[in-house]
């Protein structure tokens, strides 16, 4: 093909596969993405999704390898589509079964927005490439754009896709959780948001949330009193109420106030700690509520600077009278702020050591200071403290970060 030819066989096959899908299923996807594939020239289409905890990459189902068997689940660690997945950019391999070297086989991640979402894998024929091979590469990088997109838009009635992403069933509170919380990841030009929640299949009373109203960004990070159904109820009540409040315009103590008196209503002695709080991304300060929950970090230039301190007001399900209020940081351009819950510190070795505040932080420097993105620090900071505690959480562990101004966000596309 010339680049022309390249460029009206792209849009054919991009517009194509859009209007297909309106109409077709998550199953659908795959044997209808490679048929438009081929106009451009990409032959053996693979579409891979991650499960919860971003170990694997899992094949959807219908796809089959050279041999004609069913694609295997790869690692996401110490492989080449992992690493598409794990640094955010295309990896250019050999093709499987082609020894005379003819055919590259190109992995790039899906991402729906920054949220990665899993890779793509295709195969193009070396004399292609040569010839036009960026054009070629940009062309592999709309399909790609566009896989996730329908992937995302084709999930929340699949539940082939939720099955397919889980290594094991989920308790009834994780399965109400999932279904409530926002991306793990997002970013644009003044912010970028990354959280991370284990037990990713037994999540009880831990849950996060953000959301942007033009130059505001909103905050909250929650653990619910407990490690079973009802936490998980509380936890959903709270971010609930609080959803309900930011969008009828109230401010945090009104909002912390509500949560409280909510809990109240629903639950007899339960209750949630948590921080609300709110970013004017124009700006960078920071206004908070601390509702008996562990105070924010931040990390300036690679260090601790600051631990966001103050004498907490209650948790919320009490009832119980508020002193503090809000209180206010103004941030620096490049400041990340640190949200987390208990388990995340206090997660315990069988031989009783703690991860620690301490680990904690350095572990999140040290990846920041290695170049590494943050939804990427904590996928590897999760792994950690589950390798810390062989494999199995005592307390669920959240994390949620905010990088203000900052250019690490350009880490996130391609």
């Amino acid at each position: 093909m010339s680049g022309d030819d390249v460029r009206d066989a792209g849009e054919r096959a991009l517009s194509g596969l859009l209007q297909t899908m309106h109409l077709a299923a998550m199953e659908d996807l795959p044997l209808r993405a490679a048929e438009h594939a081929r106009l451009v020239g990409f032959s053996d289409l693979a579409i891979y999704v991650t499960d919860l905890q971003q170990l694997l990459l899992v094949p959807l189902p219908g796809q089959h390898g050279a041999d004609g068997g069913p694609l295997d689940t790869i690692r996401i660690d110490g492989t080449m589509p992992g690493r598409a997945f794990r640094v955010v950019e295309i990896v250019r391999t050999r093709a499987v079964g082609d020894p005379e070297g003819v055919a590259r086989r190109l992995w790039l991640p899906l991402l729906d927005g920054t949220e990665r979402v899993g890779v793509l894998g295709l195969t193009v024929h070396q004399e292609a490439a040569s010839r036009d091979g960026a054009l070629l590469e940009q062309r592999a990088k709309d399909l790609a754009s566009l896989v996730a997109l329908l992937v995302i838009s084709k999930r929340p009635h699949s539940d082939s896709h939720a099955r397919l992403v889980r290594a094991r069933p989920l308790t009834l509170s994780a399965e109400v959780l999932w279904n409530l919380l926002p991306p793990g990841t997002f970013a644009n030009d003044d912010v970028v948001i990354s959280a991370a929640l284990e037990p990713a299949y037994e999540m009880g009373g831990d849950a996060f949330d953000y959301a942007l109203d033009g130059h505001t960004l909103f905050l909250s990070v929650f653990d619910a009193m407990g490690h079973d159904t009802s936490a998980g109820l509380t936890a959903s009540v709270a971010m609930g109420a609080g959803r309900n409040c930011r969008r009828h315009g109230m401010d945090l103590c009104a909002t912390g106030e509500a949560i409280d008196a909510a809990i109240k209503a629903e639950f007899t002695g339960r209750f949630a700690t948590g921080i609300l709080a709110e970013l004017d991304v124009r700006s960078g300060l920071l206004t908070w509520v601390n509702r008996g929950h562990h105070p924010p970090l931040l990390i300036r230039e690679g260090r601790l600077v600051a631990t966001l301190d103050s004498v907490p007001d209650p948790p919320m399900g009490f009832g119980l009278d508020v002193s503090t209020g809000m209180l206010r940081y103004q941030l620096q351009p490049g400041d990340r702020l640190l949200f987390y819950t208990d388990g995340m510190i206090e997660a315990q070795s069988p031989g009783g050591e703690l991860f620690g505040l301490e680990r904690f932080i350095d572990f999140v420097i040290r990846r920041e200071a290695d170049g590494m993105s943050a939804p990427e620090t904590l996928r590897r900071l999760i792994q950690a403290i589950l390798e810390h505690q062989r494999g199995r959480l005592q307390d669920d562990a959240t994390v949620l970060t905010v990088e203000w101004q900052t250019r690490r966000r350009y880490q996130l596309t391609l």
